[in-house]
């Protein structure tokens, strides 16, 4: 019992931090793209999406550290490390194609009465259209747990993005 919790408790520490490599990766496409949201709330994303597993699958099939699916890849993915590949199991390629996607998410949301990173993020999870829909954060659990998630980690990450 006392391993588990000991295992437990490194998991805990190791998520109170973005990983180091991935730092600047944030940075740039927060630099590069904008869309509104901080390189904190980009880690954060991250966080809740796939703990920043690059090789994470849902059950849906959304993949990769960011999370899409593969619709959505095809539509916005970018090869952000310029090796001739927009992989979103790379997350060279995911984090900056992120970024990019809120920009027009925030763009398509804008408007809509309620905080603006909240619609980004809401627009993120359920899609542009059940945002648009709803005149704001639809009354999904889902998405209004999701929002809620990654306002708490962006605030943990603050500090060190």
């Amino acid at each position: 019992m006392a391993l588990s919790t000991s295992v437990g408790c490194d998991v805990l520490r190791r998520n109170r931090h973005v990983p180091a490599d991935l730092v600047p990766v944030f940075q740039a496409a927060v630099a590069r793209y904008g869309g509104g949201l901080t390189a904190a709330q980009l880690a954060a994303q991250a966080r809740v999406e796939s703990r920043f597993n690059p090789r994470a699958v849902s059950h849906a099939g959304a993949q990769g550290i960011m999370q899409f699916l593969p619709a959505t890849w095809r539509e916005v993915g970018l090869d952000g490390n310029q090796d001739g590949r927009a992989d979103p199991m790379d997350p060279h390629d995911a984090i900056p194609t992120a970024a990019y996607y809120e920009s027009r998410l925030a763009r398509q949301v804008a408007g809509l009465p309620g905080d603006r990173i909240s619609l980004i993020l809401a627009a993120y999870n359920a899609g542009p259209d059940a945002v648009r829909t709803a005149g704001g954060i639809p009354d999904i659990g889902e998405t209004r747990h999701y929002v809620a998630r990654v306002h708490d980690w962006a605030s943990t990450y603050a500090d060190q993005l």
